[in-house]
């Protein structure tokens, strides 16, 4: 190190362990190292069974006809799922409002200031996607239109 140069330290490192709590290991889908191990050797070992299993816990309009093709000759493409048809906002919300969760907290909003906060159910953000839905729909848009929005 040449002189008058200082030399940067990591601040980043963390040694120290927080272990879970047992009630939150009792209501954690993964309850351990060994439980979350075991799923990762299935997923290496059986990739086609593991994420096939999974996959069938979310609501297709049709199954996958391939779990995944890769073509690496002309250019590197990998597709998961091929064949399948999904709606990623019926699985992430719309199911959910129309269940007993509708009343859970889906989303929370933290704006600036701090103490701007919103707190949407998945009811309350299934109402205000389908408004937004409506407004895309009224300027035109249409089912397999790309959307683009720019935030600013």
């Amino acid at each position: 190190m040449a002189e008058g140069e200082k030399q940067i330290s990591n601040l980043m490192e963390e040694k120290r362990v927080f272990p879970p709590s047992k009630e939150f290991v009792s209501k954690a889908a993964i309850k351990s190292r060994k439980e979350y191990q075991d799923m990762w050797n299935r997923s290496v070992k059986e990739p086609d069974k593991f994420w096939g299993e999974l996959a069938n816990q979310l609501d297709w309009y049709k199954k996958w006809d391939k779990y995944l093709e890769y073509d690496f000759k002309d250019k590197p493409e990998v597709r998961h799922f091929v064949g399948g048809k999904i709606n990623v906002s019926a699985n992430c919300l719309d199911r959910h409002a129309r269940t007993w969760r509708k009343n859970k907290a889906a989303l929370i909003w933290q704006g600036e200031p701090e103490e701007d906060v919103k707190t949407f159910t998945y009811g309350e953000l299934l109402y205000e996607v389908s408004r937004f839905a409506n407004v895309l729909k009224k300027h035109g848009a249409k089912k397999g239109d790309t959307v683009s929005i720019y935030l600013p």
